[in-house]
């Protein structure tokens, strides 16, 4: 009787499985592909369990399996499959990751809608399990309330005038570095790796008070979490099966996220034992402090606890190093090829700040920098793309979105399309920001989205570009620099649009 039993109870256990299965990875993505195609929206065939994912791994490595010419049409190579797709599909179309349906959206209109999020329809949706372990459950991911409260916090952090206090540790930082470039004058340089210290340090010093070490520790487990990302960004897994069988890539990615964890863990605790000893007056201005000043919050609905605080501390040694470094070694290589902006630039900095350190008050009178970080960042923009999940049933322009499907939006195709930029939309041309964003993009500003739109704008864009503009007046005042013979163009993906070689320039001190 009870092998019986066993055997029914078995039995209805695997068909109820099978039926969970087929519902998933078949019923559902037919379903979802049939709805939107009723409504003209098509795209490659979904394929059972795999998606377009094969498709697009393909793609990926064909593009950059070789360098480039030196040129900056750079969605072929980074988004290889958006690319080939639009062109055949048109600018609204559906792709898979799996058996999730990614509605790809390159409407100026129609992301506005999305990211202006007005009823709360389109969620931050679930990153990976790796992006998981990278980002926690921080303000870069969570929503309701607790996003509120982070974004309160990290908006004090940095208003304008504590951006102002922290121009002095910036220039000491950018002075250490241009320190050590005095010995390659006339010689080449590798200036991605120059900034990624770069950044390091002035991160460190300037949110967290902390020593370069502790940051260039965070720093460099954060970038093998990185590449482990990268490598499983398009693997499909088998629903469920990681919680039972523990890959190479799951062990490591455990270990570093323990790691960072535990040094940032470490430096709060540090900050706090200043207090209590009363060597210290309070948490301090800086972002840890605010962080500090929340943790212990008189009005419990207000606080947050250490772990919010670990994983807001994450993401922004992540964010603030990402950003800057690639905005200053991107700028630097188009000034190196591009050398009348260059002396353009220069002629600036030299007349706002002759041959002293900036200040605040003349870096927000930069405008050709500003020109030639926003050309940059629409040419090499760090984020490559944003992913937003369906929470019910909308109307997005004339079609009838379902709940549950995602919206996958490509800041590059925007970037550097020329239906929105013009025939020349692959060049260099940073006077098209003479007049302005809006001037530039005729009044689409959801075209030129380098960081976000909408209330969830990246909160510390304003940190990213006056570092950037506090470290290339320096490099201008002391150096003319150009392109060197042995750079190899290969711009590509790993969380952010990296040089995969790096950047070589050739320096001359003036």
């Amino acid at each position: 009787m009870s092998i019986t039993l066993l055997s029914t109870s078995l039995c209805i256990f695997l068909l109820a499985a099978i039926g969970w299965f087929l519902h998933k990875l078949w019923w559902t993505p037919i379903r979802v592909q049939y709805i939107l195609r009723s409504q003209g929206i098509k795209g490659p065939p979904y394929k059972f369990f795999h998606g377009t994912t094969k498709q697009v791994i393909n793609m990926r490595d064909e593009s950059i399996s070789n360098p480039m010419n030196l040129s900056h049409h750079i969605l072929p190579r980074i988004l290889p499959h958006i690319y080939a797709w639009k062109k055949l599909y048109g600018k609204t179309y559906l792709i898979w990751q799996g058996s999730q349906a990614q509605l790809v959206v390159t409407e100026p209109e129609l992301i506005k809608e999305i990211l202006n999020n007005k009823d709360g329809t389109y969620s931050k949706g679930k990153p990976d399990v790796y992006a998981t372990k990278l980002l926690g459950d921080g303000i870069v991911v969570t929503e309701g309330e607790k996003w509120s409260k982070l974004r309160k916090i990290a908006n004090h952090a940095f208003y304008a005038e504590n951006l102002k206090g922290m121009v002095p540790a910036m220039t000491a930082s950018v002075d250490a570095m241009l320190e050590r470039w005095r010995h390659h004058d006339g010689k080449e340089i590798e200036v991605y790796e120059e900034f990624r210290l770069l950044s390091a340090e002035v991160i460190s010093r300037t949110a967290f008070g902390s020593s370069y070490l502790e940051g260039k520790n965070i720093f460099d487990m954060m970038m093998k979490l990185g590449v482990i990302i990268g490598r499983n960004s398009f693997k499909i897994r088998f629903p469920g099966i990681g919680k039972f069988v523990k890959s190479s890539d799951d062990i490591e990615s455990d270990k570093m996220k323990q790691a960072i964890e535990d040094i940032i863990t470490a430096m709060i605790k540090k900050r706090e034992e200043k207090v209590m000893r009363g060597e210290a007056d309070g948490y301090g201005s800086d972002f840890l402090g605010s962080l500090m000043r929340a943790k212990n919050e008189a009005d419990e609905k207000n606080r947050i606890s250490v772990d919010n605080m670990v994983d807001e501390c994450k993401i922004f040694y992540l964010a603030g190093q990402e950003t800057t470094n690639g905005l200053l070694a991107w700028s630097v290589f188009l000034l190196s090829v591009h050398t009348d902006w260059q002396e353009k630039a220069r002629k600036e900095v030299i007349g706002l700040f002759g041959q002293q350190n900036p200040n605040a008050d003349g870096l927000a009178k930069t405008k050709i920098l500003g020109m030639i970080f926003n050309e940059t960042l629409r040419l090499y923009g760090p984020v490559v793309n944003l992913l937003r999940k369906v929470k019910r049933e909308v109307k997005l322009g004339k079609h009838i979105l379902p709940a549950d499907l995602d919206v996958y939006i490509p800041f590059v195709a925007l970037h550097h399309d020329p239906e929105i930029w013009g025939r020349d939309v692959q060049l260099f041309k940073p006077e098209r920001f003479a007049e302005g964003v809006g001037k530039a993009t005729n009044n689409n500003i959801t075209a030129f989205i380098p960081f976000g739109f909408g209330p969830r704008i990246c909160v510390g864009s304003n940190f990213a570009t006056n570092e950037a503009k506090i470290t290339l007046s320096m490099i201008l005042q002391r150096y003319k620099f150009t392109l060197s013979p042995n750079y190899v163009h290969s711009p590509f993906q790993m969380l952010t649009i990296r040089p995969q070689h790096g950047i070589q320039i050739m320096l001359q001190r003036l």
